[in-house]
């Protein structure tokens, strides 16, 4: 059928352009080909290889064994358990805490997804906040961090047998930290809803926590970055400020008890705790655009036109992502892949994705779309954003490599991680010393324990290009935040293929 004579190049723009994405930008159309439920399982396997303390009778990562079971004691709390954020041996609560709090939100807006998964999920959840009501039991005190960052990365040795200091750092009135204890206070608040119906006594706990927690955050406020320079930096450092925290806890409490006091909270500080900054931002480190998307879903369901501005900042969270009228501090690869500068790339692809999947649901529920100038950015057009960049780390790319390990043909084997990389307990029941590990950290052999699941950080440059070597550690480190957003996208698309 002819189109009408009078129908101009103004009015088919939008669609010429959103045809034009995948083709001229992405490379190649989706095509579907990926086994997003195996990936899924395997992405939610990961995080049992990074536990950390006694490991239970059902763990099912074998070459991992019991490790730090005295984290805690020099400061006289058990701190025991909870997960190693990446290939070292430290347990810092400021990305363990936004770990748990998207895994909570994976739970939460694709649990109806995951099917038998669901269920490792949500260990996966607990294994964390178990840990994290240990690290907020006495009032008034978070312990957020067990070890010493310097001389931890100053050895290459197995967890089972690590001897570096387990020094417990801790912020309190003294020693504010808003920004790790707001994050924390989300995650338990967040966690609140994944065991509302499953276990609500656990689930009450949860929310009266993250309800202390996030008082103390708010009436002693700074940065533990200050706090806690010489410990947290330059490792997670909060480069961003707290202010995020603040509001992101309290999105996270408004949608976990629905309690007037949040929602006058948030709606109070939104110009002074800076909701429209760097709305393009997402990660362990800076929350604008989770809370403007977190917080849009009201708006977007017809209930809450005080948060209208939030969802305007979200609105221009997607219109900053979109290829060919995207932000400056977005930028795609050749391959197609979104690209941030600043190291371990994949925890911004992750990130962003599942905000642009969350965020496609609402629309479609509310049958809206999103105005990015000549272009309307349909819930349609973000799932394929999301797909090709999930098809990209599970091998659509110019190398052809898987950049989750054990998953395809191909795929990084030799990441940057201690465990992995050096023999496990059952083949080398001896000792291995500080630095008798060296020997296998330059190895140029592939890791003799793969940790299955495990997302590395990606290319090294916008080029696409990537070096498969644990020296490159930006490159080839996986990290828990990196997965836990994942966990989400890959249950949406196992369902939605």
């Amino acid at each position: 059928m002819m189109a009408p004579k009078s129908l101009t190049l103004s009015a088919i723009f939008p669609a010429l352009v959103a045809f034009s994405f995948s083709l001229l930008l992405f490379g190649r159309p989706i095509i579907g080909g990926h086994d997003y439920s195996d990936a899924l399982r395997k992405s939610i396997l990961f995080f049992e290889g990074q536990r950390s303390g006694g490991l239970p009778p059902d763990q099912r990562v074998k070459w991992r064994c019991d490790s730090a079971l005295r984290d805690g004691s020099s400061a006289g709390v058990d701190l025991t358990g909870g997960y190693y954020d990446a290939g070292d041996n430290v347990k810092f609560g400021f990305p363990m805490a936004f770990t748990t709090t998207l895994l909570a939100w994976s739970v939460i807006d694709f649990g109806r997804n995951m099917g038998p998964e669901l269920k490792n999920a949500v260990k996966a959840v607990k294994w964390s906040t178990d840990y994290l009501l240990k690290a907020t039991s006495k009032p008034g005190v978070v312990y957020v961090q067990v070890g010493d960052a310097f001389s931890d990365h100053s050895c290459w040795e197995r967890p089972e047998d690590m001897d570096t200091l387990r020094t417990v750092h801790q912020i309190d009135k003294a020693h504010p930290g808003s920004d790790v204890a707001g994050e924390t206070a989300a995650a338990l608040a967040a966690a609140s809803i994944v065991f509302r119906s499953r276990d609500p006594a656990y689930s009450r706990l949860l929310l009266n926590r993250a309800v202390r927690v996030f008082n103390f955050a708010d009436q002693h406020r700074g940065a533990y970055s200050i706090s806690l320079h010489s410990a947290v930096c330059p490792f997670y450092c909060d480069v961003n400020g707290y202010q995020d925290e603040l509001l992101w806890a309290a999105a996270w409490l408004h949608k976990a008890s629905r309690k007037r006091v949040y929602r006058e909270y948030i709606v109070n500080n939104e110009v002074v705790l800076r909701a429209g900054d760097t709305i393009n931002e997402f990660g362990w480190d800076n929350k604008h655009a989770g809370i403007n998307v977190l917080i849009s879903k009201e708006v977007l369901m017809g209930k809450a036109d005080y948060f209208e501005s939030f969802k305007q900042n979200a609105d221009g969270f997607i219109c900053s992502l979109l290829p060919g009228i995207s932000h400056p501090q977005v930028q795609y690869s050749p391959g197609g892949l979104i690209f941030k500068a600043g190291g371990s790339n994949m925890q911004h692809v992750t990130s962003l994705s599942f905000l642009l999947l969350a965020y496609s649901n609402y629309l479609s529920h509310a049958n809206k779309v999103v105005l990015c100038g000549e272009v309307s950015a349909s819930p349609a057009l973000l799932k394929h954003l999301a797909q090709r960049q999930v098809d990209y780390i599970l091998g659509d790319n110019p190398l052809g490599m898987s950049y989750m390990v054990g998953y395809g043909a191909r795929y990084p084997e030799r990441i940057h991680h201690r465990g992995s990389s050096l023999p496990s307990v059952a083949v080398h029941p001896g000792r291995i010393g500080c630095k008798e590990g060296s020997r296998y950290y330059l190895s140029p052999n592939p890791n003799p324990n793969i940790l299955v699941g495990a997302v590395v950080g990606g290319p090294i440059n916008v080029s696409d290009a990537f070096p498969d070597s644990r020296p490159y550690f930006q490159e080839s480190e996986p990290t828990t935040y990196i997965n836990a957003p994942l966990v989400g996208v890959l249950a949406f698309f196992s369902a939605h293929p």
